[in-house]
């Protein structure tokens, strides 16, 4: 009766924290979570339960997720970028028939976020990088096949800002060349490719609940996948690399405790405490699951939200003749993006520098950002790291030094969007003068 109580608390004495929009004044945030007093009751709620690791909520969530998604197993996680690690981890455990190993090629791109590339890295693998298609910034399946070598084991690749990739004929080339696809869905959630929704063409994919992402529990990620042993090898790099699969708090699920003998180890040494991996920790807690439940609930609108807004930034580009200076990225062939952002590339029109465009439009309290590391082969953490290009990275370059992206999430309502379009208008009229 106590929880009750002290829920029904919270509902009654919850305010939200609206401050109304000033034109030039309010800040317009390029991304931003939404928040309401159910996400606070959900908190509360696991609070109550005082478990701090994971538990009822998590498997909640693990369940309506993946049912969200289209597919069987989920695993949560800390965050997008472990999702990452460990949906590429788990492709390298030597309990699969095919792992991939130290010194394999596995084809990326390099106009995006780093933790796309990293886990390739740090598992001693070799990227090779492609270039883009300058009208969607996804990968430029043209190029896959000459990207492919006797070394190939997979593709790990993001779809870009909401943007998917070509996840057909991708998904048909890694088919064809006995290849693991990892996607990258964290900037994504909710699109689809030719009606199939993103996530559910490879062989793992990995989501992020960071605040700027779709929805959000603060920090958070999920891997999700199609292959229960693939999965299984997930669960065990993210809880410490452990061969015992019981839930925190439970013991002796597999009903043989103490009846395994494993590696070198004496027979009946507890299955608790064997380890068929060099794993990590990277669970989530139980109350940032229980928020992702609650925004669960609302993500369907959310991303509604995001069309819509992106949908009217376009026509207002269109209408007011903006497009011959700013490039608007184009949806993917056949796709319905689940927009991150609004993505824009300096058109030769251009007489500012992208750096000149950003300030502008900074100082006038509209968020703007990059499209993440530009061209990851120019960043400083890549002095040093062994990877090849395939052909070259002209259009990944372009990306670098002219697109650049503002907000479209579910926060931002009519008002926010005039003003944005009023500021870009004023800045093409700067730029002509």
């Amino acid at each position: 009766m106590w929880r009750t109580d002290i829920l029904e608390f919270v509902r009654a004495r919850y305010t939200p924290d609206a401050k109304p929009f000033v034109a030039g004044e309010t800040y317009i945030p390029a991304s931003g979570k939404v928040l309401d007093v159910e996400d606070l009751v959900a908190l509360t709620e696991a609070s109550l339960d005082l478990w701090l690791t994971a538990g009822r909520f998590s498997d909640r969530f693990e369940r309506d997720f993946a049912r969200f998604v289209g597919l069987r197993w989920c695993r949560l996680t800390n965050s997008g970028s472990s999702a990452n690690l460990l949906a590429f981890a788990g492709l390298t455990s030597r309990t699969l028939a095919r792992p991939v190993l130290p010194g394999s090629e596995v084809i990326t791109v390099a106009a995006g976020f780093p933790t796309t590339v990293a886990p390739i890295v740090q598992h001693g693998c070799v990227p090779v990088f492609v270039d883009v298609d300058p009208a969607t910034h996804n990968i430029d399946v043209s190029g896959l096949e000459a990207a492919l070598s006797d070394r190939t084991r997979a593709v790990m690749v993001a779809h870009a800002l909401g943007n998917p990739f070509d996840a057909r004929a991708v998904a048909a080339f890694a088919a064809a060349h006995d290849l693991y696809l990892v996607e990258d869905c964290c900037d994504a959630l909710g699109a689809t490719v030719d009606g199939q929704g993103v996530g559910t063409f490879g062989d793992v994919a990995t989501v992020s609940f960071y605040p700027a992402h779709h929805m959000t529990m603060g920090e958070g990620g999920a891997v999700l996948g199609k292959s229960p042993q693939v999965m299984r090898t997930v669960e065990s790099f993210r809880d410490w690399g452990r061969d015992c699969w019981c839930a925190p708090g439970k013991d002796d699920t597999c009903g043989k405790r103490f009846g395994w003998q494993l590696g070198d180890l004496p027979d009946g040494y507890d299955h608790k405490y064997i380890y068929t991996h060099l794993g990590y920790n990277l669970k989530a807690t139980d109350m940032q699951a229980a928020i992702g439940c609650s925004q669960l609930a609302k993500v369907e609108a959310f991303i509604a939200r995001r069309r819509a807004n992106h949908a009217y930034l376009s026509q207002g580009f269109r209408e007011r003749g903006l497009t011959d200076t700013f490039a608007i990225v184009q949806a993917t062939p056949g796709s319905d993006p689940s927009w991150f952002g609004f993505v824009l590339s300096l058109t030769d029109e251009a007489r500012w520098s992208r750096r000149d465009v950003t300030r502008y439009l900074e100082a006038r309290k509209v968020g703007t950002r990059l499209v993440f590391a530009g061209n990851l082969v120019r960043q400083p953490a890549m002095q040093g790291v062994p990877y090849r290009i395939a052909g070259d990275l002209a259009h990944t370059d372009r990306v670098m030094t002219h697109s650049f992206w503002v907000g479209v999430w579910p926060g931002l309502g009519t008002a926010h969007l005039d003003y944005m379009l009023d500021v870009f208008t004023s800045l093409r009229a700067e730029m002509q003068s």
